[in-house]
């Protein structure tokens, strides 16, 4: 039975082991461009990010070698986030935390490949951007049937699809407008590793604890919620400040935001 049991940590165990050989292969190393361009947060540091970009590159090198498309990658990020809900909606909260991690994965890939192998364009970075959204909602509407049992629960899972899609948004209006802004405490990247997280950790917690099924994860989805409501606000009071500077420059209090440079879906594929 204990065998069992740890199936579904084996992966996690074998990832996190990667850890010490990054501390020492890469120590002191240049950081990688991409995570050195994205500002850090409180969930994912710079380290965390650099050593998961490491552990993935025989992959990506691999994939690149196979002329992997990065589109075919977009679409497999949104059939993950598809299945990584009916896995919710299916009551197996193991293969649903994975399949999480997977679409999480083929989202770091996609621009990676796009950038390595010279196909980064607006085409790409819209359809990356909106399949995200995709991948994400299915993945939530698994969350709430799975957390339907709770009116408290609902409501946050409910405020947590919104919070995801409106960081999403202000982002994108904000970029359309010239004023790029990407900060803010639950990027897509801090949503998808707690919610994965809480995700498989909550079978083992909740039970050793006493609670009900499903605690753990409508914890960090309200966590969750908060979270990206609170980002999508920071987004929204600084891109509004910088857009009325732009306005009218000799406005009391209004500074322009360090990060302004135009728009960046080419960029950021």
């Amino acid at each position: 039975m204990r065998a069992v049991w740890i199936v579904p940590w084996l992966p996690l165990i074998g990832l996190l082991a990667t850890m010490s050989v990054f501390a020492v292969r890469v120590r002191g190393g240049p950081r990688d461009a991409d995570v050195a361009r994205r500002p850090a947060s409180v969930l994912l540091g710079f380290w965390l990010r650099d050593w998961m970009v490491w552990a993935l590159s025989p992959l990506e090198h691999w994939l690149v070698r196979r002329r992997v498309s990065p589109d075919a990658l977009n679409w497999a990020g949104a059939a993950l986030g598809l299945l990584a809900g009916a896995g919710f909606i299916l009551r197996q909260l193991p293969p649903a935390a994975w399949l999480i991690a997977l679409a999480g994965i083929a989202d770091i890939l996609d621009g990676r490949i796009a950038r390595a192998r010279g196909m980064a364009s607006a085409y790409g970075g819209f359809l990356d951007s909106t399949l995200d959204r995709f991948s994400e909602t299915f993945t939530f509407v698994g969350v709430a049937w799975y957390l339907a049992g709770s009116a408290w629960t609902a409501a946050a899972t409910a405020l947590a699809i919104g919070g995801s899609l409106l960081v999403s948004y202000t982002r994108a209006r904000g970029e359309a407008l010239g004023v790029t802004c990407t900060g803010g405490l639950a990027q897509r990247a801090e949503r998808l590793v707690l919610l994965a997280l809480a995700t498989l950790l909550d079978a083992t917690v909740s039970g050793s604890f006493g609670w009900r099924p499903g605690a753990v994860l409508g914890a960090a989805v309200a966590v969750i919620a908060v979270g990206s409501l609170a980002t999508a606000v920071y987004r929204t009071v600084v891109i509004a400040r910088v857009l009325a500077r732009r306005a009218d420059p000799a406005a009391p209090g209004v500074t322009a935001l360090p990060q302004e440079r135009g728009t960046g879906a080419a960029a950021r594929r």
